[in-house]
């Protein structure tokens, strides 16, 4: 790959130069203020690079050439390889006909199977408010074995009906006993400033990650006074990188975008005096273990101990969040979960299934747009309001 570098003195009209020469997707790698001393007053000067392919690189060119290169066949090989190992187990799977189940397939391309039940069966053991309560957890999409757990929690044994019934005739006062008892909760940002903290957030595209990051770092800035930088190596996309640097101008705070881990490990290094790094990392699919393993590999040339938030929207379905979950822990050591737009649902049974079923603390919820006053610290109190439909 070829680097181009372009000078001038807007930033943006560069970035429009090198989407004019080389495309609306050209990779931005980074850029550099550089100071212009002139007479009477200093101008600020950028300093953009840029990531292009090499005329030998151009796949299309590679393709239109009438007699193939020895090297060009070679890597026409290993795709043909690659695509083989991939499809192996479906075509090992469909050779065995009937015998064929969705377990034997690999389990993104497996048959989602609904899941029905029989709630008088299901719930026999509950009685009189218990069964109430599990009625208005399952309509706001809690998985039936988690509202099982969760009333359960707050339930005593009645004797005349041989069964379980609530301690106290308050949803809300049962709901708050259960979450105290069964959840983790991260708390409120507390950093000292000299502590040097470093958080990054990862999670699918779309969830809100850049927004909500700059909702923290409003936080941090304004009302606890640190000192922060943030770090994107989000270059795959140049809205992103603009967004950021737009909303780092804000709030005056040095922005650095990052292609690998090497570059991540110096920068963090230069900024070993601030108070807190927040990264911001691309949106990646939690089926493509490709790209999971490209952003591991690059934020591993951070701290060792380096918070990693998962962003999971709450308009997500139940099934496909633990999926996200589960997938992203397999490369990530994820330390708490931050959930966004509660705004855009009215089932916000997610808030409940995923800290029961992974047992990962939880930290924000994001309830809008709007930077920085549309976060909020969950707590139990707060837990109970979202899922009664309630407004704080």
């Amino acid at each position: 790959m070829e680097i181009v570098k372009y000078e001038g003195y807007d930033l943006d009209e560069l970035i429009a130069q090198a989407q004019k020469e080389y495309g609306k997707e050209v990779k931005i790698i980074s850029y550099e203020v550089l100071d212009d001393n002139m007479l009477f007053w200093k101008r600020k000067k950028y300093a953009l690079f840029v990531q292009v392919p090499s005329p030998e690189e151009n796949f299309l060119e590679l393709l239109a050439k009438e007699e193939k290169s020895e090297e060009f066949d070679h890597f026409l090989e290993r795709i043909e390889d690659m695509i083989d190992k991939k499809i192996e187990p479906i075509k090992e799977a469909l050779h065995k006909g009937t015998n064929c189940t969705s377990e034997e397939l690999p389990p993104h391309i497996a048959p989602a199977v609904p899941v029905k039940i029989d709630f008088d069966e299901e719930f026999k053991e509950f009685t009189g408010d218990a069964l109430e309560l599990i009625k208005l957890l399952l309509k706001k999409d809690v998985d039936p074995k988690v509202a099982k757990i969760i009333v359960k929690e707050s339930c005593g044994f009645d004797i005349d009906a041989n069964k379980f019934d609530l301690n106290t005739s308050f949803f809300k006062e049962a709901l708050m006993n259960a979450i105290e008892k069964k959840f983790k909760f991260k708390g409120p940002l507390k950093i000292q400033k000299g502590s040097f903290k470093i958080i990054s957030f990862v999670g699918p595209t779309g969830v809100g990650k850049t927004t909500n990051l700059f909702k923290i770092a409003s936080e941090l800035v304004i009302n606890q006074k640190l000192q922060i930088a943030v770090v994107s190596i989000d270059t795959f996309k140049v809205g992103a990188i603009q967004q950021a640097r737009s909303f780092s101008n804000i709030l005056n705070i040095p922005f650095y975008a990052i292609t690998d881990s090497k570059n991540l490990k110096k920068t963090l290094q230069n900024l070993n005096g601030f108070d807190v790094v927040l990264i911001d990392t691309v949106g990646r699919s939690h089926y493509d273990y490709w790209r999971l393993g490209e952003m591991k590999e690059i934020l591993g040339g951070g701290h060792d101990l380096m918070d990693i938030s998962l962003v999971i929207s709450c308009n997500y379905k139940n099934s496909e969040a633990i999926e996200i979950v589960n997938r992203y822990r397999t490369f990530f050591p994820i330390s708490d979960i931050f959930f966004t737009k509660i705004d855009e649902t009215y089932k916000p049974g997610i808030l409940l299934n995923l800290p029961i079923t992974t047992d990962i603390p939880v930290s924000f919820i994001s309830t809008g747009q709007k930077v920085p006053e549309d976060i909020k610290v969950l707590n139990p109190e707060r837990m109970v309001h979202y899922i009664l439909g309630e407004k704080l």
